[in-house]
């Protein structure tokens, strides 16, 4: 029986292009991949019964992906619907004092996001607190959504959300691992949000008097709900980070004990939020917050099996030897391959988290074919996809102009400033990982 020859590697990028472009022609992006795969297997020289074990093959291969992505919306259910994020925002702004109004709804917005909430609601839940502080210390609403977005973005890189999910798994290593090393890209993104916002607040249109009055309503309402303590609040995401951490740390500080306790997010995350719905005295609420979680994941699980079917393409092909090929013609170093592929597919796709699906997905091989480390491969990838992954043919550009009540001219002007940040992050990352360590 004679093996079967790869794909040629213009068929899986014509698959990849096809794929965006009806993404971006609005077709439902599952649908859009799973064609792109079918034309990209059938141009680039393979037939149908070679296209549907392609298929087949390529979405198997993110079950691991998306079995750990289901299990994080109990996390992410719990600390939406319980209202232990909006604690934690409202905490956080509230200590540090209006006088520090930018640093606080930056670190409030990084910190809700990096325990396990969409960068989108986050801002949505911050979005309320910073037109009230904003109207009141008279700051600019490019610059209250800069700190919103900003903070939002660095958190996402240490946070147990799908992306970190998407890029621990493309790279076969545990959770942990890639947000701890994204920390100090987090850290260097949060400190350029502040300052760049704290240069934008005099900059464009100002919060109005009503809408600062209709904020207002809007926290005395969330207020009249019986949100949990603080203390309460933080019990799921501190029981989540010191179950996630034990393996790391013992790996780090040579605790042979700890170094072979290996927990997976795959039972963590959800642990983590039944114990913090039992801490928050909400357990009968179980089956509500976990369904929530599960709806609000559904989206993304749907992507990751089309991004399967793309990767099995990939797979199939010898794109990733040509990739490697042509970055040793070309000399430049093939360490950039995986944040520009972060950049390009988050852009293409206007999500963090289907961009990192997709270069994982897509590329992987072929990074892992240069020689990175996979810690670093992951990293790169990571914080390249939060450069340019606000456009707006994706749902955060017009939820998060919505919650500030900007004008589609006024959340256009904000890209430049987000890239600023995202930018920071990856660059910081590429340095670190990429030619440092």
């Amino acid at each position: 029986m004679h093996p079967i020859e790869p794909l040629a590697w213009y068929g899986a990028l014509s698959g990849l292009f096809i794929a965006i472009i009806l993404i971006l022609r609005k077709i439902n992006p599952v649908y859009a991949l799973f064609l792109g795969a079918i034309i990209g297997a059938l141009i680039g020289g393979g037939n149908l019964e070679q296209t549907v074990g392609m298929l087949t093959a390529g979405t198997q291969s993110v079950m691991g992906t998306v079995i750990r992505v289901l299990a994080a919306g109990v996390l992410a259910g719990v600390m939406m619907e319980s209202g232990a994020a909006e604690t934690i925002a409202q905490a956080i702004v509230r200590r540090m004092g209006e006088s520090k109004a930018i640093l606080a709804l930056a670190l409030a917005t990084m910190i809700i996001t990096a325990v396990g909430v969409f960068i989108p609601v986050a801002v949505l839940i911050v979005a309320p607190i910073a037109l009230s502080v904003g109207n009141k210390m008279g700051i600019s609403k490019l610059a209250l959504l800069l700190a919103l977005s900003g903070g939002g973005k660095a958190g996402n890189i240490i946070s147990p959300n799908p992306n970190a999910i998407a890029a621990a798994n493309g790279f076969h290593i545990n959770l942990s691992d890639v947000m701890i090393a994204g920390f100090i890209p987090a850290v260097c993104g949060l400190i350029m949000t502040i300052v760049v916002a704290s240069l934008l607040k005099n900059k464009g249109v100002m919060v109005s008097d009503g809408e600062a009055a209709a904020a207002y309503g809007a926290q005395s309402d969330a207020a009249d709900k019986s949100a949990p303590t603080l203390g309460k609040a933080i019990v799921a995401p501190v029981v989540a980070v010191v179950l996630l951490m034990i393996n790391p740390l013992g790996s780090i500080f040579h605790i042979g004990a700890l170094s072979t306790f290996k927990l997976d997010a795959l039972y963590v995350l959800p642990v983590a939020g039944i114990i913090g719905l039992v801490a928050m005295g909400q357990k009968e609420k179980i089956v509500a917050y976990t369904a929530s979680g599960m709806a609000k994941m559904t989206a993304t699980v749907l992507i990751l099996i089309g991004a399967g079917a793309i990767a099995g393409l990939i797979a199939a092909s010898n794109l990733s030897e040509e990739v490697v090929m042509l970055i040793n013609d070309i000399g430049i170093s093939g360490t950039f391959l995986a944040p520009i592929s972060g950049i390009l597919m988050a852009a293409a796709t206007a999500s963090t988290s289907t961009g990192v699906i997709l270069a994982t997905s897509t590329f992987g091989s072929a990074i892992s074919h240069v020689g990175l480390a996979p810690v670093a491969s992951a990293v790169m990838v990571h914080t390249g996809a939060t450069v340019i992954d606000s456009l707006p043919q994706g749902n955060y550009f017009h939820v998060t102009a919505q919650s500030m009540n900007m004008s589609i001219k006024e959340r256009l002007g904000l890209l430049p400033y987000e890239a600023i940040v995202g930018g920071t992050m990856t660059i910081v990352a590429t340095v670190l990982y990429g030619f440092i360590f």
